[in-house]
């Protein structure tokens, strides 16, 4: 197993999520960037949503044994019993931590990520602290080859709507046209954008509507603000465009104040 030694913002349990329970109230959940859990797995030889520690801030570890363990920069390590390990955020908003056969904490509703909103999953539902021990898992080895690190200077594929009728007219068009920066009110539920306020029209009397991770909804402030793996199921605030899924995580990855724009895309 692996014990923690120190946290430095929040650490947590993540895998690829529970699908198939948002008719139920559940998110998704998962991995913030999942093509960053996707990296350090492979790195150890697992599946690319396997059970892996996000890190959004720094955490050391420490081995109870022998284990190979890797961060999403690639790299393997062997680790023996007493050795410790640092993995800390720089250049990117999330860090993923995956050891040889994965994490292995209860199976709960289809996943073993801690689903925060919830308090379910991972290590007793809640954030990782100073002394948990984690159990290693035995998962089967994979071969699949280290996946690409997401582009922070991409810009970020969108389609139109579905609220359109809620705006003003050029609201999109100034989506499209700007420069935004990534908010330190940011979270796992939604990236918060700083930039020009997107101009709606009317009121949030509207009926609340099923959401989707990616989808960039707008209150009345005129901030956009594009859900995260734990979003809400269903919401009022009228939803100007959606990201397209392969970039969702491509924009999660980006730290705080770094530049999005967004073009149209499929």
């Amino acid at each position: 197993m692996i014990e923690i030694v120190a946290v430095h913002g929040l650490a947590t349990i993540q895998d690829a999520g529970r699908p198939g329970h948002m008719h139920e109230g559940l998110p998704p959940g998962g991995a913030l960037v999942p093509q960053l859990l996707a990296r350090a797995n492979a790195a150890v030889r697992n599946a690319a949503g396997e059970a892996a520690v996000e890190v959004l801030g720094a955490l050391t570890i420490s081995a109870r044994g022998d284990i190979c363990v890797a961060s999403d920069e690639g790299a393997p390590r062997s680790l023996r019993a007493g050795d410790t390990l640092t993995v800390a955020c720089a250049g990117t908003r999330a860090r993923y931590l995956a050891v040889r056969g994965g994490i292995d904490v209860p199976w709960v509703l289809g996943g073993r990520g801690t689903l925060l909103v919830a308090g379910l999953g991972g290590h007793a539902g809640r954030p990782l602290r100073k002394g948990d021990r984690l159990p290693v898992g035995a998962s089967a080895p994979s071969n699949a080859s280290l996946p690409e690190a997401p582009d922070e200077r991409a810009p970020i594929r969108v389609v139109g709507g579905p609220d359109a009728d809620r705006f003003e007219d050029g609201a999109l068009s100034v989506l499209l046209a700007s420069t935004f920066e990534v908010s330190e009110r940011s979270d796992r539920v939604g990236t918060r954008l700083l930039g020009p306020p997107l101009a709606r029209a009317g009121d949030d009397l509207a009926v609340s509507a099923p959401m989707v991770r990616g989808a960039i909804q707008v209150p009345a402030s005129g901030e956009a603000i594009v859900l995260g793996p734990d979003h809400p199921t269903i919401g009022g605030y009228p939803v100007l465009a959606t990201v397209v899924r392969a970039d969702v995580g491509v924009l999660m990855a980006r730290r705080v104040g770094a530049p999005v724009r967004f073009v149209l895309g499929s």
